[in-house]
This record gives C-alpha cells, structure tokens and sequence, in this order.
C-alpha cells in the first residue's frame, strides 16, 4: 500500500503518521521523500488496512493498494533509480558500468593478462568464478579460495574491484575482501542464501534463473532488502526456451519491464544468455540500447584453451571493440560514457 502525502506537511505530522502506522496498524512505514512527492509505503497484510482510516489523516493526499508481493523493490514504492555505487563505481540512474573477465580463474599469469586488458579498454569492475557450479560432476569446479586470493592479486594490480560467485552462506567469511557477491542463476532461489546476503552490507549481484519469471527474480530480490541490505543489482542472462542454436534466449524486453517495475539497476550477460563468442558484441550493444545499467561479459586471453565456457568467451581485443561502440550509444540512451 503507499500513501501519497500532501505538499507542505510539518516534520511532526509525518512523525506522528508514521508512528500511528506502526502502532495502531501494524505495518511497516518506508518513508520516501522526492523533489515533488513524498510516499509512506506501508509493509505488511493490506487485508486488515481500512484505507477509510488513512485518508482521513490530515496529512494524506491518496491512498493506492499495490497488488505486487513485493514491496521493497517496487518502484512505486522507490520512483527514483536506486545508485549501487562500488569502489567508486557507480550501477544505476545515468552511470553504465561494464565487468568484465574470465568465467572462471584458472592461473596467475591469466587472470591478471586478462584484469590488465579490461582495465586498458574501460572496464569497471573485474569477474572471475573462484567456485564453479557445473552441470558436470566431472567438469572444472574452480580454484576455491586460492581463486580469491588470484582475483585479490587482480585488484592490487589494477584497482578493479572484483565480483565472484559464492555458492553458499557457508563461505560469505571467506568472500569478505571480494567487492561484490555474485549470486548465480542456479542459486536465485536459495532462499537461505539470499537471507544470509541481506545481513550483509555488501553489493549483490542477482542473476536470473533460467527458467524463472520476472516475477520470481522480482521476489528474490525482495528476500535481500527485506533483511536490511540495499545494494540488489539485477541480471538478465536469458531464459531456457526451445531454441537450441543459442545456450538461452536473451530476454532484452525484461530489461525495459524490469525498469518500469524496480528502482533496482539491471544489467545484461549477454554470455551467457547467448553462448556463442560471435553474439556477444551484437548482444551487448542491444543490452545497452534497451536501457541496461551495464553489463557482465566473459572475457578470455584464450577462449580455445579456456577452462570453463570457451565457446562464449571473447578476447581482449574483441572486448575492446564492444567498449568502443557502446560510448557511441550513450549519449542516446541518456547514459553517460564509460
């Protein structure tokens, strides 16, 4: 439920708003104040509400249900962008930012080849899997934690912070010099895990899973704010459809509704969503044009020796290319240049 308050209302209306709300309501107040509006969303079961009871506040100017689930990322909650801002670097509103790196850490000399080639091209932040979770018991399941003490080597050497998969609440300690936790596609509804993230004052990267709606990844998210923690970016990195040429179908229209739906920022693997290398600058440009606040690209100094996703992955010189058109389309999309 929000609640639309009048211009002009005293500090000590608001005050009092609030505090009837909890008390004599029981619902939770989010007070958001605007340059023109201001709301008070109310948290809780609407079906006890008497909206009657509000309106008759002096302070109020309407009173709208929200028939949504969630309440937290819903922009009618939160009309302005949500800013992640990490190191300096900043997801959401007007900023573009762009991670890029290998899918998994596999060596010294090739993580940091690759974080000094991103850097040079305009990167923003730096990726690498440490854990990877492969469909294959058999397959390379990543360096564990001395992939984080590579990809902590990466940094000192570039000043990219660093995003990385972790796999389970077990191992947020060992995540806590990583910049960003990632949450990946087959973990977006480990509730639990989700739980544990919201405690943290961490930035979370939240991907879609592949064959979940928008609705459930809206839901996901929820699970994080609710628990106190802000910093949500969401990503799309396609859906399992009947195509078979692509790893998945990219869905560039949850990019455009997800805007309309969440203050959160989101941001586009066009990797994985297409699995194909040749895909991925065509895909990338596409993400931008559609209103993303970034992207997640696999970059690799070696695509055909390649650990992990090979046939998805791009070289350095590539990456440097896509970075060169997307400053072009920018401006366009009211962005500003990397």
């Amino acid at each position: 439920m929000v609640v639309v308050l009048k211009r002009g209302y005293r500090k000590e209306d608001l005050d009092d708003f609030v505090s009837w709300v909890k008390k004599d309501l029981g619902m939770k107040p989010s007070v958001v104040v605007g340059e023109f509006t201001s709301i008070v969303g109310l948290i809780g079961d609407e079906s006890k509400v008497d909206i009657n009871l509000i309106e008759a506040k002096e302070i109020v100017e309407s009173v709208k249900r929200i028939t949504e689930p969630y309440k937290l990322v819903n922009r009618k909650f939160h009309p302005e962008d949500t800013v992640v801002e990490i190191a300096g670097q900043k997801f959401g509103g007007k900023h573009f930012s762009v991670i890029a790196g290998p899918c998994a850490v596999e060596s010294e000399e090739q993580i940091l080849s690759i974080a000094k080639s991103v850097k040079q091209a305009g990167a923003t932040l730096m990726r690498g899997g440490a854990w990877k979770p492969r469909s294959s018991p058999y397959a390379f399941q990543g360096k564990r934690e001395e992939g984080l003490e590579l990809l902590k080597k990466a940094r000192k050497e570039t000043g990219l912070p660093i995003v990385s998969e972790i796999m389970d609440a077990s191992h947020i300690e060992l995540f806590k010099d990583v910049d960003v936790f990632q949450v990946g596609a087959r973990n977006m509804q480990n509730f639990e895990l989700l739980k544990a993230l919201g405690r943290t004052d961490k930035p979370i990267l939240l991907k879609r899973g592949l064959a979940n709606t928008i609705k459930e990844l809206l839901m996901s998210a929820e699970y994080i704010l609710k628990e106190g923690n802000p910093n949500v970016i969401l990503c799309e990195r396609g859906i399992r459809t009947f195509e078979t040429y692509t790893r998945n179908t990219l869905d560039l229209a949850a990019v455009a509704l997800l805007k309309q739906l969440t203050h959160l920022p989101v941001i586009v693997d066009p990797s994985h969503a297409s699995g194909v290398a040749s895909l991925v600058a065509p895909m990338s440009l596409a993400s931008a044009a559609s209103g993303a606040d970034g992207l997640i690209i696999e970059v690799h100094n070696d695509p055909q020796n390649a650990k992990c996703d090979g046939a998805q992955s791009i070289t350095p010189e590539q990456f440097e290319t896509i970075m060169q058109s997307i400053n072009v389309i920018m401006p366009i999309v009211g962005k500003r240049k990397i």
